[in-house]
């Protein structure tokens, strides 16, 4: 078996409307489904298209026993004009670090406390 890469990333959510109204409205991401509805808060699923992998919320973080989410990174062109973009809409951000030579991050929080970052790496 050959693994073909990462398809999907599942963050389990309580307030499905306000995850949706982030990822949607703030991160600017495209629902790829159930897409066109004007509430998503009683939804069980929504995932959007990210690229080669899917992101997708998941209602019922109550049944999720409480435990460290993995982290998700988005690849962006200008790290400092993305970061400038979230801030302004609201989402919290660290400042931009430089972890390894060629290699951009910001560390960010989704309204549910989920971590995630924008990534700028000049090798891909």
């Amino acid at each position: 078996m050959a693994l073909k890469g990462i398809s999907e990333i599942i963050v389990y959510v309580n307030d499905m409307a306000a995850a949706v109204e982030f990822y949607r409205d703030r991160l600017g991401l495209e629902i790829a489904w159930p897409a066109g509805k004007d509430d998503y808060s009683n939804e069980m699923w929504v995932s959007f298209s990210s690229g080669a992998c899917t992101l997708a919320l998941h209602g019922g973080l109550e049944l999720v026993p409480k435990q460290v989410q993995p982290r998700f990174g988005f690849a962006v062109d200008d790290i400092d004009a993305a970061r400038e973009r979230l801030l302004g809409a609201g989402v919290q951000c660290s400042e931009v670090r430089d972890p390894a030579p060629g290699v951009r991050i910001v560390d960010c929080v989704d309204p549910e406390g989920n971590g995630f970052f924008l990534e700028h790496n000049e090798y891909h």
